[in-house]
Order: C-alpha cells, then structure tokens, then sequence
C-alpha cells in the first residue's frame, strides 16, 4: 500500500517559498517582546565575537613590538576575558528567550493545527491516512522547533561574522582581501552543488520515514486483522522494505555529507594556507604586519566557517520549507462552519420532520460513480422509518447527508420546515445522534465513553444513561464500574457491550432524530435482544431512521424505504410491501425467510 504522498522536490528557495514559512511567524506575535531581547542578544554575542581576532593580532603585534609588553599584554587579556564573559551572558540570555518563545509558539501553532484538522469537511480526510495527517502535526511541527529555536538565530548570527568580519578585513588589508575572495566564489559554487543532492535526498528520506510511520500505525490500529489473517510476516515485511529503502538513502545521504565536509575542510584550510602565504609575502614587501595578519588569518576563518555553517542553515530552511508547506497546505483548507455551543437556538430546534427532495449525490473523489440518484421520501416527526437495500444501495450515503458530512450534488434534504444547508452544523449535529455496527469507543474509561454524548454530565446522568441502555447490569460486575478502561477501540468489551455504551452515549446526548446504522446486525440472539430492547426505549418519543439488512428487526416500523443502486425503488409498510409481486422488499424476505 502507499500513502498518499508520494516524493516530490523539495521547494526552491524563494522569496515565494520564504514568505511561505514566515507566515508561521504570525504564531510569534505574542511573543515579541521576548523575540526581540532574543535577537538583541544574538547580536550583541555575535558583535563580541568578531573583537576577538583584531585583540588577538594586537596581543601579538604588542609581543612582537618588545615594547610596553606587560602593561599591553596584561590589558588586552584583560579585554578578552571581558568579551568573553559578554558573549558568554549573551549567548545564555539568547538561549533562554529563544526556546521559551519557541516552545509558547509550537504549542500554540499545534493546537491551532489540530483545532483546525477536526474542523475539516469528510471530504479532506477521505483522500488522506491517518498516519500522515498525524505525521503533520508531530514530525513537521518538530522540525519546525529546529528552525524557530537554533536555525533563524544561527542565520543571523553567521550573516552578522561574514559582514562585520569583511568590513574589518578591507580595513586590515585590502589587496589581501580581494585575494581571499577570489577564492571564496569556487567554494561556494561546489558546496551549492553538494547541497542539491544532500537537500533532494533528505526529502526522500523525510518521505519514506513517513511511509514506514504509517504502516506502523496502521498495523496496529488493525491489529486484531492482521493477526486472525495471520498477517504478521506480511506487515514486517511491508516495514522491512520501506525501513531498508529509508537506510539505503540514508547511507546515500550521509556519503554525499561526508563528501561535502571533506571539501569544505579542505577548501577552507586550502584557503587559508594561501591566505597565509600572500600575507607572509605582504610582510616580507614591508605591506603588512604580524598582528593584523593574524587578526586576518582568523577573521578569515570565522567568515569561512560562517559561510559552511550557512550551507546548513540553508539546507534547514529547505527542510522547514517542506515542513510549512505540509502545514499550510492543511491549513488552507477551509474548515466547517462549527461553533462551540450548548444551547440550540429556538429557530433551529427541530421537531423531527425530514424530507428528501430529489437528492442526486457522488463522492467529490469519485465524480463519475453516482451513489443517489433522485431520491426523494418524507419521514414525519416522532415517525419510525427503515432504509433497507442490497449492500451498496446507498443506505449509509443518506446518513453522511443527514449529518451533512457532505451535501447533495442536487436536490435538498429539509429538516421541517428549514432546508439543511440553513441550518448551522453545530445546531443540526446537535441534534442526531448515530449508533452505528461498528461502535468505535475511545480507549478511556466507560464513563468518559458514555459522557462523550454530553461532557458536562454528572454522575447520576451517566448512570441514567447507562441503565435505560441496558449496560448497567454488565458496568456494575467490573471491578472499577464506570472507571472501567475499555481499552483501544474498546477491545475489553465484547459488541454487545460496546453497543449499549454507545446507545447510553446516544441517551445522554437526547437527540431528536436518532440514526440506527445496522445497530444489531453483528450480535448474538442474546445480546441482540438486550440491545434492541435498549434501542426501542431510546427510540421512543424521537424521529428514528434504522438502516437493516436483517428485515426482522423493522417489520414494525411505520414507513420502509427500499433502495437499489441509489434509487428508491419502493416505499410503505411492511405488509404492502411484502404483498407487491415481483417487488424488491418481497424478494428479501423472501430470502430470509420472515415474511
């Protein structure tokens, strides 16, 4: 299997891909204070840093003079030790401010990512896996740390030596500064060429790691699967690939690293024996002298080292680059109209009336595959009503409509007297509630399962819900009773277990119209008993639309509608329809023997 995301090349550095990653930045403006003390201190450590060589030609131009020799000497180390304990306040200040402002900043930009990503329409998670969208928020949002707390200061910091460092070399010597330049450009023209392979490379590596994240997580969000298929060498050999492919760039990447440190090393000590030797010639001509030839010699190793040190900078901001661009590519997606409230408004309270008005609807990925072709049926308030059809027919589309994960291609659903799209989402999802076969339960306790229908539930709430749900009974045995950890996905509860918690979950939320999606359809006698009685008391007093492949359990229901291929094909009850020759619903109970 693959992920959705494939390889691709890594953004140019632009101004366009730069204003891209500095739109993050927006995240820092509570912090700028603190961003900006930052940034002084970077500057006043980077500014210490480049006295260093003009003191330390002084010291050994005093030495070499034989005059005044203590007095100087004691003077100049005296002002080193100064600039060393500045740089070395600085620094820390700088350290301090930066990752208390990176980590406020990370915190506050992965929870409006998150906030963002359960906003998102079904239609954006139904072309994207788990494991990537998760991969967003952790592995991105940490690389992102790298750049916020070391990589923008090391930037500054290295811009700040090559420029104070050049402006004191013309002044040393200027004939020795042009010298040492016409050098500088062929090493940095080859350690550009060495960072377009490491950077393409790096971003294969980010993109298998991912793929191998993602089968993890698969693997064992289906555990269950892949051990009753007896899976497990499959699934190791599925890791093993993409872990090995992943090694193998790897190791790729690290040669082409090794190559482009032995050519710096080489490159900037090259430079700096001849940088050496034209100066030894400037001295022997009498242009020159011993000191500032040595400040020289190591501002020209500073600018050297700088300039290496850039090429990472640089090869980091292309990695946050890619990074950002995931980020915003999800944060560009507009988000549902969702609004955090408890109280439903009187205009959007809904009595319980529903109506399909010519609804034609395909999935936005699969524009040629129409699902619901002009259907149109009305369910009346407090009404019972079954969605029956071969499996395929549409039934579970009609629910996504109904809670407007998607919106019909043509056609409208009201709700009353209110078309759908008029309602808020907050409002109308507020009121459905959904049972669906395949109950998911968070791995928590059963009480903070059950309190999922309404968060702010007391104790005897949960406990009320529990028993009109029947679990009461079966809670009570455990040992910790609601405290009880159902564990991942529920696998500690059996399905009739897990069906009544999800029915006490519904009970709780007090909906007024309820959604029964093949509620018993995979449960034994017994527990299909339990939990039908629970729903039948659920369903009292509320809209009701049950989705059913076993026709047993909807024979009483008030209107049954048939579906086939996304039309309606027949509707009524339970007795005309079983009467209609040659009629759809007829021939399934036929099937199954109930008529």
């Amino acid at each position: 299997m693959q992920t959705s995301e494939t390889p691709h090349a890594r953004p140019g550095f632009s101004l366009a891909a730069l204003r891209k990653t500095f739109r993050l930045y927006r995240y820092v403006k509570p912090y700028w204070p603190q961003f900006f003390a930052g940034m002084l201190c970077l500057l006043l450590a980077s500014s210490a840093s480049l006295f260093f060589p003009k003191y330390l030609g002084q010291l050994v131009q005093v030495a070499s003079d034989k005059t005044g020799i203590m007095q100087q000497i004691t003077a100049i180390g005296l002002t080193l030790i100064l600039l060393l304990v500045a740089q070395a306040a600085f620094s820390f200040l700088r350290t301090v401010l930066f990752v208390a402002v990176t980590e406020k900043t990370l915190a506050a930009l992965r929870e409006h990512v998150y906030h963002h990503l359960v906003r998102l329409p079904m239609a954006f998670f139904a072309n994207r896996r788990v494991g990537e969208l998760t991969s967003r928020i952790s592995s991105d949002i940490s690389l992102l740390q790298e750049t916020f707390t070391t990589t923008i200061a090391e930037l500054v910091r290295q811009v700040v030596i090559v420029a104070g460092g050049l402006v004191l070399l013309f002044h040393i010597s200027t004939q020795l500064t042009f010298f040492m330049l016409s050098i500088v450009p062929v090493i940095s023209v080859l350690a550009l060429v060495f960072g377009k392979f490491i950077r393409g490379n790096a971003k294969l590596v980010q993109t298998q790691v991912s793929e191998a994240n993602t089968i993890v997580e698969e693997t064992l969000q289906g555990i269950l699967n892949v051990k009753a298929f007896t899976n497990e060498a499959f699934e190791v050999r599925r890791y093993h690939d993409k872990t090995q492919a992943a090694a193998r760039t790897g190791m790729r990447v690290g040669r082409f690293r090794g190559m482009f440190s032995s050519f710096f090393i080489l490159g900037i000590f090259g430079a700096m024996v001849a940088v050496i030797w034209k100066g030894a010639l400037l001295i022997a001509a009498h242009r020159l002298q011993t000191g500032p030839l040595f400040s020289f010699v190591i501002y020209s190793g500073f600018i050297g080292g700088a300039i290496a040190g850039l090429a990472d900078v640089y090869a980091t901001l292309q990695k946050s680059m890619g990074a950002t661009e995931h980020l915003l590519d999800i944060l560009d997606v507009p988000t549902e109209a969702i609004a955090d409230q408890k109280t439903i408004p009187p205009a959007y309270q809904l009595k319980g009336g529903v109506a399909f008005n010519h609804v034609s609807f395909h999935y936005p990925s699969r524009p040629d595959v129409p699902v619901l072709d002009q259907v149109s049926f009305r369910v009346e308030a407090d009404q019972r009503i079954a969605l029956v059809g071969p499996s395929g027919a549409g039934k579970s589309t009609l629910v996504s409509l109904l809670l407007r994960l998607y919106d019909p291609v043509s056609g409208n659903i009201r709700f009353d007297d209110l078309d759908a799209a008029d309602i808020p989402l907050s409002a109308l999802r507020g009121q459905i509630a959904v049972v669906p076969q395949d109950v998911f339960l968070f791995g928590g306790s059963i009480r903070e399962n059950i309190a999922y229908g309404d968060p702010q539930a007391t104790e005897a709430d949960i406990m009320w819900a529990a028993n009109q749900a029947n679990a009461w009974e079966f809670i009570q045995r455990f040992p910790d009773g609601l405290d009880t950890i159902v564990g991942e996905r529920g696998v500690q509860l059996s399905g009739g277990q897990r069906q009544r918690i999800a029915i006490a979950r519904a009970v709780l939320k007090d909906p007024r119209i309820l959604i029964l999606d093949e509620a018993t359809s995979a449960l034994d006698a017994a527990s299909e008993q339990l939990v039908q009685d629970a729903l039948d008391k659920l369903m009292q007093g509320r809209t009701a639309i049950v989705i059913a492949h076993r026709l047993a359990t909807i024979r009483q229901a008030d209107h049954i509608v048939v579906l086939d291929k996304g039309r309606v094909v027949e509707q009524g009850s339970h007795a005309w329809l079983v009467a209609q020759e040659d009629g759809l619903y007829k021939t399934l109970s036929e099937m199954q023997f109930i008529h």
